[in-house]
């Protein structure tokens, strides 16, 4: 049975997140979708809403699960047991900035192993960043969230 993490910040999670997930649990027996604390990063959503939004968005998807981690990506792969990592790439520059980190990882665990899946076309342009911009300015974000009329994503 082989169990994979997709990490990330979900601030918010977005159509193309779920995409990744539904892909990757037809790969893999189990993924976890993890939210990872940044605290560098000042997200605009709390740690609580994050999980809220992202065990809504996948709750159709049997094998994924939803977790949180305030430490090292390998250390939680080590917590739940998973022995891929989960990464998408969107773009040309998404290569070389998850190259890093790949590396980052490896020399820390070499026995997990980073698989990269490539956003489908329609979704390459959307980013939680986007979405963020898009509440700020006032824009629906119908399509590019799957849960755009959730009470949390309204608040902002």
């Amino acid at each position: 049975m082989t169990t994979a993490v997709f990490p990330g910040s979900f601030d918010p999670i977005t159509v193309g997140h779920v995409d990744l997930v539904r892909r990757a649990a037809q790969v893999f027996d189990k993924v976890y979708v993890s939210i990872l604390d940044n605290p560098g990063k000042g997200c605009a959503f709390t740690m609580e809403e994050r999980l809220e939004l992202v065990r809504d968005a996948v709750k159709d998807i049997p094998n994924a699960f939803v977790a949180s981690s305030t430490g090292l990506l390998v250390d939680h792969c080590h917590e739940i047991g998973a022995t891929v990592i989960v990464r998408g790439i969107r773009a040309g520059n998404d290569v070389d900035y998850e190259a890093t980190l790949e590396e980052v990882n490896t020399r820390i665990d070499p026995s997990i192993t980073t698989v990269y899946l490539i956003s489908k076309a329609e979704y390459s342009h959307v980013s939680s960043s986007l979405v963020r911009q898009l509440i700020k300015i006032g824009i629906s974000i119908e399509g590019v969230v799957p849960n755009a009329d959730h009470k949390i994503l309204r608040r902002v």
